[in-house]
């Protein structure tokens, strides 16, 4: 059973919004230079509740309408300069996140499952992420002195707490919905 097309828009509009909201819960609290957000819940959940096709292309629509002027990246920035910006590969990793997440759930909602997405979306997120950073700061941004690969992993660490809480946190939340909300109302993947 497909989608119809007006829902699909309908919610791909909505997660945009969402993560353009997840963005810009705090604005202007930097570690290392890298804004704190709340996008990877949304980019999860978009996964867990759209699944991996309709997940990532809410992911695409939030990443286009970024790129095109809208002010929905972080700090409420916007426009095609964002693709030079060393935290960018944070945005790519949002589609690969939801649809990875949406893949492992589409296949086993148990608690292995949930475990097993939530894993792959922190470390998807961090790896597409970090080497983007690294690879962004030492061929076209300014890097600092002493600037290396290993400086750039060592930057990710102070996240790592928070980022490993919302990620259960966004676990914990699809579970429950899973659980109470109908399934004519989800994803033909979300009961599967």
């Amino acid at each position: 059973m497909e989608m119809g097309k007006t829902r699909e828009m309908v919610l791909c509009g909505l997660f945009a919004a969402l993560m353009a909201v997840g963005a810009n819960v705090s604005p202007f609290l930097m570690i290392g230079g890298v804004p704190v957000t709340l996008q990877l819940v949304f980019a999860i959940i978009a996964g867990g509740v759209l699944g991996s096709r309709v997940g990532a292309k809410a992911m695409t629509v939030y990443l286009a309408l970024g790129l095109v002027g809208a002010p929905v990246f972080a700090q409420f920035k916007g426009g095609p300069s964002s693709l030079f910006s060393p935290t960018f590969g944070f945005i790519l990793s949002f589609i690969v996140v939801a649809f990875a997440v949406g893949i492992v759930l589409e296949r086993k909602r148990t608690f292995g499952g949930y475990l097993i997405a939530g894993i792959l979306a922190l470390l998807l997120n961090y790896i597409i992420g970090t080497n983007f950073m690294y690879l962004a700061l030492t061929f076209w941004a300014e890097a600092p002195d002493g600037f290396s690969y290993t400086v750039a992993w060592g930057w990710m660490v102070a996240y790592l707490p928070l980022d490993v809480v919302v990620t259960v946190v966004s676990m914990v939340v699809l579970q429950r919905l899973y659980k109470v909300v109908p399934s004519r109302n989800m994803s033909p993947s979300f009961h599967k």
